[in-house]
């Protein structure tokens, strides 16, 4: 809500009322972190627990309102360097040797406490508000409580706004958090129950040593474990003490929007954003962590010791969505707990790397949180198959885990003929060829009948998914009185186990990823090309494989085909080759390349990746070490055109010579055009999938040669929304798109091509 400074005078932090555009998200250090990093060396402190002596603003540490340090590097196995900062006349901001004295918290509470209340007070009518609104409507509200800062905050607030009884407290338990954060959670169920406050806990059955086997270790992109460990077991823990399968709840969550670029976009109140079917409000939303910290202060709420040791976030203690600095420090607090899950990791893919040192690198550079399939584990199984051969399509399942004849009682009546034959272990399933295009959604969840066969490992999750109840694994899989809803097939793949450990098309053989060598485009060179268009060819300062990249790239990009200019060239001379409209036809065309295509599925939008981390996502996707620095390079290169100038398709910081960190970045697009031009692209390299819908658009997991352009252009649902009923409207003869009653379905006019859409331009 609040903006806030540094403070002199109690070495605390100052609130004042203009709103911050950012945060960034100060947090108060102790000396345990202090002795970590080495600050014993230089400055005096008392060892003592209760009061911080710092903030920490990432990597930047601030002590009585000037930054005295800052940290770099590390990664899992070495702690970050200390590196003290200098003052204008080169000396130390603060002395070595000097006797550093705690926070002031009262002094600085009582400085913020007008604003403080402004803050509580606001956050508790919103909470009641939304309960005002709903609580006859629905069967339960309940707090998910992590152990967390957020949570124990918002804990706090729903127990001021709402009645005891009116609400419940329930924790996730993953079995991978913090061995501080099972303290916290103790402490604060006794509270409850002392307060009169159902507290309960919910678990998976599986424990994560034995998930992380079955499914593959996590990934930032194969999230399994958050369905399988916590919202999954929330859910049928609510069932059972509601002893409804069917209930509609409000769960009151501790995100904010200063934790990441994602978060930002979150609304106060959605409805099955975060979990099927239920209702979630974001109670604090809009705190920055320093009133978060504030608030903790100043009510003297329980502190996770977990930050007292310098973790910033408390969440699973070795997650794939961490950093180098926080693992480093997690690893050197909770050696066994960490290496516990560094050992499946290697174990898990220990056949990929000629040699120790190369697998230590993977896990220490982070290559193993960049996994998207299961082709390099040596978990990978082929249970899984299909084909089309001589006019049938073919499913083959082989050692499956579940039953099929109960799995197909989810699709209802099949209006087709399909045949069963066994073979050794396991069985073929045959149905005509011409059905595919008949009825495409029905086949996919056919599909999905037997991967679930093969793959399912009981992680319960769509026994979560069902509302009726009709899914239960009590003894065994059981379906009774399905009801045909498809709510158990709506996860990755329709089964978690087969998408964390499926194996790409062609068993992951593909082409190279480095198309250009070390020759990719430079901005002049693209001026040249549209300045002259082919005389440029015979007349240039390129050298042979200069050319020879070039031509590729301008292949690549749809600019010229066999020696010619295209029609996209003469539509983008007219718009003027520098516009972002321009780039946004030629990146339509440039994601189908490789290379650009694994910058598009690799690089999450808005986060930023070191060098090494890249180069480990690259090695892991088979690419060799001189290779994967061409590509990185390329990428650079990429960004000084107007592709990254204009379109803002990324960038690069770099030291020197050398990239220390890439980003992709949100392209600045609004021309619907070229969003048209995008989904017939799309439609057309999915061999004429010239109708979909627009939750398929936004799964970008799904395994296609078609690129959507909510992954190009990194549209949310909202945004892409707005562009198809724009498109419907203006452009009806190429597009019809509906959105209703929870359904939507894109229709594309299958007489028109991307290069009519051209002629719109």
């Amino acid at each position: 809500m609040y903006a806030y400074t540094h403070d002199a005078e109690t070495g605390g932090l100052l609130l004042n009322d203009s709103t911050p555009l950012f945060s960034k998200e100060p947090r108060p250090v102790y000396y345990r972190e202090l002795d970590i990093l080495g600050f014993d060396k230089h400055f005096n402190y008392e060892k003592q627990d209760g009061l911080p002596y710092m903030w920490a603003e990432a990597n930047c540490y601030w002590y009585r309102g000037h930054m005295v340090a800052k940290t770099k590097g590390g990664s899992l196995y070495e702690i970050p360097k200390l590196e003290l900062m200098l003052d204008t006349d080169g000396r130390n901001t603060l002395p070595e040797g000097s006797v550093l004295r705690p926070i002031d918290i009262p002094a600085m509470v009582k400085k913020n406490r007008e604003l403080l209340e402004v803050i509580e007070q606001v956050t508790i009518k919103n909470i009641f508000d939304v309960y005002k609104r709903y609580y006859k409507k629905l069967d339960c509200f309940h707090v998910a409580f992590s152990g967390g800062k957020d949570s124990i905050v918002l804990l706090d607030l729903v127990k001021k706004a709402l009645p005891k009884s009116s609400f419940v407290v329930v924790f996730g338990n993953t079995g991978m958090e913090f061995p501080d954060t099972y303290d916290v959670v103790d402490e604060v169920e006794k509270q409850c129950r002392t307060e009169g406050i159902e507290f309960y806990r919910a678990e998976s059955h599986l424990k994560p040593e034995e998930s992380w086997r079955l499914f593959g270790p996590p990934s930032r992109v194969l999230r399994w474990c958050c369905s399988v460990h916590k919202s999954a077991p929330q859910t049928l823990k609510l069932r059972e003490v509601l002893g409804k399968n069917n209930y509609i709840g409000m769960d009151f969550v501790g995100v904010r929007a200063y934790e990441s670029p994602k978060r930002a976009d979150y609304d106060f109140e959605n409805y099955g954003k975060k979990q099927k079917g239920q209702y979630s409000h974001n109670s604090i939303l809009d705190w920055t962590s320093a009133e978060i910290w504030m608030y903790i202060f100043s009510r003297n709420l329980i502190i996770n010791e977990a930050y007292k040791k310098g973790n910033s976030r408390v969440g699973c203690l070795f997650c794939p969505m961490g950093g180098s600095k926080g693992d480093s420090l997690q690893r050197i607090n909770y050696t066994e707990e960490v290496d516990k899950y560094i050992d499946i990791i290697k174990s898990t893919n220990a056949r990929n790397f000629g040699n120790p040192k190369e697998l230590e690198s993977y896990v220490t550079n982070g290559g193993w949180n960049a996994r998207k399939n299961g082709r390099d584990l040596n978990l990978r199984q082929q249970q899984y198959h299909d084909e089309v051969l001589n006019g049938k399509f073919l499913i083959y399942v082989t050692n499956p885990r579940s039953d099929w004849k109960e799995w197909i009682k989810t699709i209802g009546e099949i209006p087709f003929d399909y045949k069963i034959k066994n073979i050794k272990n396991g069985y073929v399933v045959s149905i005509p060829e011409y059905f595919l295009k008949e009825n495409p959604a029905l086949i996919k969840m056919f599909k999905q009948v037997f991967k679930k066969a093969a793959f399912c490992s009981g992680c319960r999750v769509c026994e979560a998914n069902c509302p009726t109840g009709c899914i239960s694994f009590t003894d065994g899989l059981k379906i009774e009185g399905c009801q045909h809803c498809g709510k158990c097939h709506e996860m990755d793949d329709g089964c978690l186990a087969y998408h964390s450990l499926r194996l790409p098309k062609g068993d992951g053989k593909m082409k190279s990823i480095n198309s250009f060598a070390n020759h990719a485009p430079k901005p002049d060179w693209v001026k040249g090309f549209f300045d002259r268009k082919l005389d440029y060819f015979a007349d240039n300062v390129l050298g042979p494989n200069q050319l020879q990249m070039f031509k590729r790239f301008l292949r690549e990009t749809g600019l010229i085909e066999n020696n010619q200019i295209t029609e996209a060239t003469k539509v983008i001379d007219t718009l003027g080759w520098e516009s972002e409209r321009s780039w946004g036809i030629i990146l339509s065309n440039f994601a189908y390349n490789t290379q650009c295509n694994w910058y598009i599925r690799n690089l999450e939008i808005n986060h930023t990746y070191s060098r090494e981390t890249v180069s480990e996502m690259l090695v892991a996707a088979g690419v060799s070490k001189s290779d994967s620095t061409s590509i990185i390079n390329a990428f650079k290169r990429f960004c000084e055109l107007p592709l990254g100038t204009k379109l803002r398709f990324g960038t690069v910081i770099s030291k020197g010579k050398q990239i220390e960190t890439l980003a992709r970045c949100k392209p600045t697009m609004e021309d619907s055009r070229v969003v048209l031009y995008s989904l017939y692209k799309f439609a057309e390299a999915c061999e004429g999938y010239y109708q979909f819908t627009l939750t398929r658009l936004l799964d970008h997991n799904v395994e296609s040669v078609g690129i959507s352009p909510t992954q190009i252009f990194g549209f949310d649902r909202d945004e892409m929304e707005q562009f198809l009923n724009g498109l419907s409207v203006k452009y009806p003869d190429y597009i019809n798109a509906t959105f209703a009653l929870d359904l939507d379905k894109i229709t594309l006019r299958e007489d028109k091509s991307s290069e009519d859409v051209l002629t719109l331009f």
